[in-house]
């Protein structure tokens, strides 16, 4: 009986396909749509460009879509108090233009995300949720100091997104009175306060629930290596922020229902990760409330550290890798000057700071150089989640109140009321929007040594392959994917993205 139906079914199928558009169109297969996406230092601006219709091309692009490495958790920026602010200043039309460029279907479409508990170098001043000295058990605990700002951001971008975002939350310190230096920068948790400490978090967690915000992770503290002592901070050697998981954070955290809740070790520079995760997956009982580990790109202006991102991967291959924080530091913006990105103009803390050993990790860069190679060597070496700092800052870059004035994707003339969305959101763009949760990185090989490349395989099947051609030179290259063979010309000093769909008219 069953096989009687399903031959009806499927000569009503047939019989439905010569009435409609014929048996030839019924029986085709399925065929691939190749969109590509250029951002230039020669004006290009996410433009969709032409492939090439000519069968010439000097390089081949291969990719392989049956060779799959790590799963993507997510592209995104930050929510912070300096960017709160900074959009406040705007009209309501405009603010929502922000968050639309940022999280709407039309915009970047932001799936990780992360924000700061209490305050950090991006607040107006310094503060914390639990400001009574001595208040072990936290019963004068609040979020006051979010309410106004924070919040509402996020909120505006729940309801600004389609697809929604995870959240991923960072203390840069624990309460001064908490700590052996009594004070907002530097020193270490006191013993008797660790317990205290770990209820922050649970306190923290219950209170933005309330308010409608699901946090999806939680680094133990931001930079536990410090900062220098200039703005808030706090240490952890890898043997004391491993066993302050282990023994009172995990388990606090599973007591209070919120044992899903992912917990990332680490969350400073690259260069480190091996000591760390050489502590936190040293056996089954570090690694067990860890999730995975959360890293910083501040250590070079160029170097990706990939022998580190494998190692890390190969110690924890289930666990999460993920990009927590990055940005253009030491330079005021450039106002409305695209050509300024693409200039190997800017510098940071290390062009003046770093030890004589390591100057030469801090040349002059690019920033949308540096921004397109961060992101593809992060993922072509298992990172699974790429996170920026500060989505939107004034013309000076702040406000900070430490006066570490910085860049963002998105500057604002809070005076005149004028966004600019500059070179980097575009960057930004290029890998969040076309790069989704759930997607598989895929291999890939070609010949040239100035592209560098990633692709994946997004959970709706379509591919995304990114290109970033660096040099004076354009480039033709012959895509080779998925039955797909295309040439495709990439300008020079250019990213693109080629995304491949399937065109569903085709499907039988």
């Amino acid at each position: 009986m069953v096989y009687e139906m399903m031959a009806v079914k499927k000569y009503i199928q047939l019989v439905f396909c010569f009435a409609v558009i014929g048996f030839v169109a019924c029986n085709k297969p399925k065929q691939r749509v190749v969109t590509v996406y250029e951002t230039s230092a020669g004006g290009h601006s996410l433009t969709q460009v032409q492939t090439v219709a000519s069968k010439e091309y000097e390089i081949k692009l291969t990719v392989d879509t049956t060779v799959e490495y790590q799963t993507i958790t997510g592209i995104g920026g930050s929510f912070t108090e300096a960017t709160a602010q900074v959009l406040s200043a705007l009209s309501d039309d405009k603010r929502q233009e922000v968050l639309n460029a940022y999280f709407g279907s039309e915009g970047a479409q932001y799936s990780l995300t992360r924000t700061h508990m209490g305050s950090c170098d991006f607040s107006l001043t310094n503060y914390s949720y639990a400001a009574i000295a001595g208040d072990k058990h936290l019963d004068h605990f609040s979020i006051k100091e979010d309410l106004n700002d924070l919040i509402p951001l996020i909120l505006d971008a729940q309801n600004s997104s389609e697809t929604g975002f995870k959240i991923i939350a960072s203390p840069w310190t624990a309460p001064p009175w908490m700590k052996d230096n009594n004070s907002y920068v530097g020193g270490k948790l006191r013993d008797e306060y660790q317990e205290s400490y770990a209820q922050l978090f649970v306190k923290y967690l219950d209170a933005y629930k309330k308010k409608g915000i699901d946090i999806w992770g939680l680094t133990v503290v931001n930079e536990p290596h410090g900062n220098g002592n200039n703005w808030e901070s706090m240490h952890f050697s890898p043997d004391e922020m491993t066993s302050f998981v282990r023994d009172v954070l995990g388990p606090t955290l599973e007591k209070s229902g919120w044992n899903h809740i992912k917990i990332l070790g680490y969350d400073q520079n690259r260069a480190g990760l091996d000591e760390w995760t050489q502590s936190m997956y040293a056996n089954q009982e570090n690694a067990k409330y860890f999730s995975g580990t959360a890293i910083h790109w501040y250590e070079s202006t160029f170097k990706v550290f990939e022998k580190s991102l494998q190692r890390a991967h190969v110690k924890a291959p289930d666990k999460y890798l993920i990009q927590t924080e990055a940005c253009v530091d030491s330079e005021v913006p450039h106002w409305r000057d695209d050509a300024w990105y693409w200039k190997k103009e800017a510098t940071d803390w290390g062009w003046d700071w770093a030890p004589e050993d390591q100057k030469e990790w801090h040349p002059k860069y690019s920033p949308v150089h540096r921004y397109a190679r961060d992101i593809i060597g992060c993922l072509n070496n298992w990172v699974d989640g790429w996170v920026d700092w500060n989505m939107v800052l004034n013309k000076q870059g702040g406000p900070n109140w430490f006066k570490n004035w910085c860049v963002a994707p998105v500057i604002v003339d809070t005076e005149a009321g004028e966004v600019y969305y500059t070179p980097l959101y575009n960057i930004m763009v290029h890998f969040s929007k076309f790069i989704r949760p759930g997607a598989k990185r895929i291999h890939w090989e070609h010949q040239d040594s100035d592209l560098l490349v990633t692709a994946v395989r997004n959970p709706d099947t379509s591919l995304a392959v990114v290109v970033f051609n660096p040099s004076q030179t354009s480039k033709v290259f012959q895509l080779k994917v998925a039955g797909v063979e295309q040439v495709i010309r990439i300008s020079k000093n250019a990213l693109q993205t080629i995304v491949i769909k399937t065109n569903q008219r085709y499907e039988s």
